[in-house]
């Protein structure tokens, strides 16, 4: 089997910073292509870096040409200022980058979600997410794969209060999850990377992943 070329959108954040750890690792892959607003830390012979200006696409979509792309993008309503920025960030940004791959050749896509994720919720977030996933299914790979993980376990360069406070709530009510709501289960961001690129191995014809089915995907192989 030949080496593969991994693709990564926003590989500073939770999920992203680990997926790249994990594609290091990994045997599979001689080179990771990182698009980034500013220069990593990370050094490394697979990384080739590509620091971008996300405001002009043009700049860069044709340099998206590789086997796998994993989208991790993804922001707060605080943090982009306005529903109609989150949107660009979470929605129009992923659908752009995704449709230029698929263009380009890209074979497989792996992106990040939420767990509740439909164009037709009340919930600004989740309506967004719905959207983008979508729009995304519309497109022409050999593999997509959409991941909803529930709450995210693992330690964010940045503190989110909400967050802690709903990481201590899991923390008690993960046994009662159960059945049908085991989706609801915590899950560390660290095994959200593994299964995305776990999926991307295998020819698989399910398109969308709960969190309890990414866990289940880890616990298999490891």
């Amino acid at each position: 089997m030949n080496k593969r070329t991994a693709l990564i959108f926003g590989s500073t954040g939770l999920i992203g910073n680990l997926l790249l750890d994990e594609l290091i690792k990994s045997e599979e892959y001689h080179k990771i292509k990182i698009f980034i607003r500013k220069p990593i830390e990370i050094s490394h012979p697979k990384i080739e870096e590509f620091v971008i200006d996300f405001s002009k696409p043009e700049s860069f979509l044709s340099k998206i040409q590789g086997d796998d792309l994993f989208i991790c993008l993804g922001t707060t309503l605080k943090k982009a200022g306005s529903i109609k920025k989150m949107e660009e960030i979470d929605c129009s940004l992923p659908v752009m980058i995704a449709s230029s791959a698929s263009l380009n050749g890209v074979l497989r896509i792996a992106v990040v979600s939420s767990l509740g994720a439909d164009p037709g919720s009340s919930n600004y977030y989740l309506r967004i997410k719905g959207e983008m996933e979508k729009e995304i299914l519309k497109l022409k790979f050999e593999n997509i794969a959409i991941v909803r993980p529930s709450m995210l376990l693992g330690e964010r360069k940045e503190k989110r209060t909400g967050e802690l406070i709903g990481k201590m709530a899991m923390k008690i009510l993960h046994p009662l999850l159960i059945g049908k709501m085991k989706k609801y289960r915590g899950i560390h961001a660290r095994n959200v990377a593994k299964a995305m690129i776990s999926i991307l191995m295998e020819d698989q014809v399910k398109n969308i992943y709960m969190s309890d089915e990414l866990q289940s995907i880890v616990n298999t192989n490891q």
